[in-house]
């Protein structure tokens, strides 16, 4: 989050730089934070996540993939996603798919 944005500002900047996608409208899916999203990276750093996650279905732009943090990019089909994820990301994607993924 940079000085002054606000979250909805973060989640479009972010899903931009990330993916060459821009957001026409989003909305906020949840919050989640707490024990359960303690986090340890490869070099050491501790970190317990505070997250906003948000439901993005009206953007304009194609995938772009030259970025240093992006290994991969495509949409997958509720029922590909793949659920060997990073465990502040498994949370996120396990609500989604439970709460709104069963209603598609």
């Amino acid at each position: 989050m940079e000085l002054g944005e606000t979250m909805e500002d973060v989640a479009k900047r972010e899903l931009f730089e990330e993916t060459g996608l821009e957001a026409n409208s989003i909305e906020l899916f949840d919050l989640f934070s707490g024990k359960n999203l303690y986090y340890k990276y490869p070099n050491g750093d501790e970190v317990y996540n505070v997250i906003s996650a948000y439901i993005c279905s009206d953007f304009k732009g194609a995938l772009n993939e030259n970025n240093a943090e992006v290994k991969e990019l495509r949409f997958f089909n509720y029922e590909e996603i793949p659920l060997d994820l990073s465990p502040p990301d498994s949370i996120v994607i396990n609500k989604f798919l439970n709460e709104v993924g069963n209603n598609v």
